[in-house]
């Protein structure tokens, strides 16, 4: 057991810890009052390899671990989930190529985000079924070679502005539930395909968040990804593989509270000394540490997991789930400690409580991570 980086994980980190410092903690603030779109700081990020690292060398890639993935999400995330969540989209849209599609698919749709700083996003949740992965009513139709697909997905990462989508939608009935669900990579200018309004939310501002609308979108084989109604399956699989992404994304969130709290405690006095020295503060700084801690190591344990070929659904769900709750616990008390300040934009920690609120909620909420734990330790004990 060995918890130490590689000489090369280390360089990784550090050059993801210097680009945050000097590209994304100094807009962020700005970027995410104006709900901008940080293009010009992810073409930044691919130009120096912080984009599509889990993508194979023989695209052009990387081909760096989930674990090297992770450790650099975190120093991302640690200067703005939003955009975060916006460079880190790619990896998304990419993995069910990367488990179900052919060399051919991979050459071409992979090689467009190795070849240029493009985007491309991952079209699964539906206004009615976001957790319930197994309603989504998008429907396919077979004509003669063809698939013809019609539907609306919702809450779309970098939807506006991908080249192309990894789509699920349903061959038969929805009353077929899983059963018929297949996935599709479909390109942006493909007849039939639009977008809708951009979202308004509350927190990750900077990250794009979009309906896409698909009337009538004919597709070949070409565009099929793995076999008829295995998609959900591939949409699974996709999510054991993401969930210590996210993970990594709160490890970044309760490290940039823990640090702005630690500075703000050591020079914010009440009661004629530093509210540091109260024992009341301490505590929750504690607290926050434990949290991050505790994260930090399930998160490394389900990437070193998936590196080893241990796709397993529980410890990604352990790591997402305890992640998820934690940020927005250290984020919330944050907060308390700034005390009114911290309610104000003058500080970041507001912007970091809103931005943890999402990590409970997509890719699987966190009760649905809960559900996910339970069966599986009941399959087992059965």
């Amino acid at each position: 057991m060995d918890f130490s980086l590689t000489d090369e994980q280390q360089r990784l980190v550090e050059t993801a810890r210097k680009f945050t410092r000097e590209k994304i903690i100094p807009v962020a603030q700005k970027l995410d009052e104006h709900s901008t779109f940080p293009k010009e700081i992810c073409e930044q990020a691919w130009e120096i390899g912080l984009m599509n690292v889990e993508l194979p060398q023989e695209v052009g890639g990387l081909g760096l671990s989930t674990l090297d993935h992770v450790l650099m999400a975190e120093e991302v995330n640690y200067g703005c989930a939003g955009i975060g969540t916006t460079m880190f989209g790619n990896n998304l849209a990419a993995m069910p190529i990367m488990l179900a599609g052919t060399e051919e698919q991979k050459k071409k749709w992979l090689g467009m985000l190795t070849d240029a700083p493009v985007f491309a996003a991952y079209a699964c949740s539906e206004p009615d079924a976001g957790s319930d992965v197994a309603g989504m009513r998008t429907a396919v139709r077979k004509v003669g070679d063809e698939y013809v697909l019609t539907g609306q997905k919702r809450w779309i990462t970098n939807a506006r502005y991908a080249q192309w989508y990894t789509v699920f939608g349903r061959i038969g009935e929805p009353r077929d539930r899983h059963k018929g669900i297949t996935c599709f990579v479909v390109p942006r200018d493909a007849p039939g395909i639009s977008v809708g309004r951009k979202e308004d939310k509350l927190g990750q501002r900077a990250s794009d968040t979009s309906d896409v609308i698909l009337e009538e979108v004919k597709l070949t084989k070409a565009n099929l990804v793995g076999e008829e109604g295995q998609g959900f399956k591939v949409a699974m699989k996709t999510f054991d593989r993401s969930r210590p992404w996210i993970a990594a994304g709160a490890c970044g969130i309760m490290r940039r509270a823990l640090d702005e709290c630690c500075r703000y405690a050591l020079e914010r006095k009440a009661f004629g000394q530093a509210i540091a020295q109260f024992q009341a503060v301490q505590f929750m700084l504690a607290e926050m540490a434990m949290k991050y801690e505790a994260t930090r190591l399930l998160m490394l344990k389900a990437s070193w997991s998936i590196g080893q070929g241990k796709l397993d659904a529980i410890e990604s769900s352990y790591a997402k789930a305890f992640g998820a709750d934690s940020a927005m616990a250290v984020a919330t008390d944050a907060v308390q400690v700034f005390g009114g300040y911290g309610y104000t934009k003058e500080y970041p920690v507001e912007k970091l409580m809103r931005d943890a609120k999402l990590l409970q909620i997509y890719e699987g909420t966190s009760q649905i991570q809960r559900m996910v734990i339970a069966r599986n330790l009941l399959a087992q004990a059965g």
